[in-house]
């Protein structure tokens, strides 16, 4: 082998040594029943990304429609998930599409949190605020096809 060809594959080494390493989660995306109350009860959809510790998930569910208008990253959501222990992990933020054509499907995230290696989770409620309006689901069945672990 050539001293610069030794020389470049040495530099590609080190590089794939110090790269982030890819979503380790598994599944990517979920189905969760859930109750909303007054809204009524159905099919939640979720998805999530994972970066080391950080994780950031979406949820979604036409079992919760627009009354009116709400702009774009106005509602403060918090998501709960749970371990097989009952341990609690939250996941928060106030990115939402804009809700504003009568009977669109809710929609937030993505909500950001720290997960733990290893940690296997499931949905357990979400809480969505705006001024006075209050969207809150409570999950009523396991994840399918399961928990995300991280």
């Amino acid at each position: 082998m050539r001293l610069s060809t030794f020389g470049t594959s040495m530099a590609g080494a080190a590089a794939l040594a110090m790269a982030p390493s890819a979503s380790a989660v598994a599944p990517t995306t979920a189905t969760v029943q859930v109750n909303c109350g007054d809204w009524g009860s159905g099919q939640a959809r979720l998805g999530v990304q994972q970066n080391g510790t950080a994780a950031a998930i979406t949820f979604s569910t036409p079992v919760v429609w627009a009354t009116h208008s709400f702009p774009a990253n106005s509602m403060q959501t918090t998501l709960t998930l749970s371990d097989a222990h009952g341990a609690e992990v939250t996941f928060t933020g106030q990115s939402n599409p804009a809700w504003t054509l009568l009977g669109q499907a809710y929609d937030s995230g993505p909500l950001t949190g720290t997960v733990t290696p290893g940690e296997a989770l499931e949905v357990k409620s979400l809480t969505s605020t705006y001024g006075t309006f209050t969207v809150h689901c409570t999950a009523t069945s396991p994840q399918n096809p399961g928990p995300f672990v991280f």
